[in-house]
């Protein structure tokens, strides 16, 4: 087991990120709204080609028991401003579920240093949006995986749709407008970007590739 040094969920993922050791590394949030059993349908879109499975709650055969009409509407909308800004086609940009091999995190960039009781860039509900823009940039495989999320079991959100939200959209001008030199980090270069593939029955269309040392 491993302790964040600072607060934040973002922080919490960093730090469990950097001590993982598997290949595969999921991410989901602690409260019970996430169904362990969903796990092999993200991992058999990373064995069928993808760097990046990304949960949906928006796509078929997803959907959510406990969101909110604001938070939704706020997903909505920041959603698009990212598909506008740096040409993605992500249909649920701020949910926590997701699945990626474990040699993809140096390109996230996240900062695990610097104890204190402050929260740093990246380390509250930013998070996801952060990771899910980084790995565009970097020119990741992403295939949308379908997901339902059921009402919490535990615990009371700390989630602030006003002042998270701000914070998340901060994070998508900051990242949309950061250097491509980033790029450069991408495991699996190619020339043309992919779009996100939708649900994992469509994983297997992905092209094939081969891993750069």
């Amino acid at each position: 087991m491993t302790h964040q040094n600072r607060r934040g969920k973002g922080n919490a993922l960093a730090c469990g990120f950097a001590q993982a050791s598997g290949d595969i590394i999921v991410m989901l949030d602690a409260d019970g709204s996430a169904d362990p059993s969903e796990i092999p349908a993200f991992v058999n879109a990373l064995e069928a080609g993808a760097d990046f499975a990304k949960g949906s709650r928006f796509v078929a055969n997803g959907g959510s028991a406990d969101i909110t009409r604001l938070r939704r509407l706020g997903n909505r909308l920041l959603n698009f401003l990212v598909n506008m800004l740096i040409g993605s086609d992500f249909t649920d940009l701020c949910y926590g579920y997701n699945a990626f091999w474990r040699r993809v995190v140096p390109i996230f960039d996240l900062d695990t240093g610097g104890a204190g009781p402050q929260k740093q860039w990246g380390d509250g509900f930013e998070i996801e949006t952060l990771i899910n823009m980084r790995a565009v940039r970097a020119g990741l495989r992403i295939a949308e995986v379908p997901s339902f999320e059921h009402p919490r079991l535990h615990g009371v959100s700390n989630l602030n749709a006003f002042s998270d939200g701000f914070r998340v959209l901060r994070t998508i001008f900051v990242e949309s407008s950061a250097s491509s030199e980033k790029a450069e980090l991408a495991i699996y270069p190619r020339t043309d970007p992919l779009p996100i593939q939708r649900g994992a029955e469509t994983v297997s269309a992905l092209p094939a590739f081969e891993e750069t040392a």
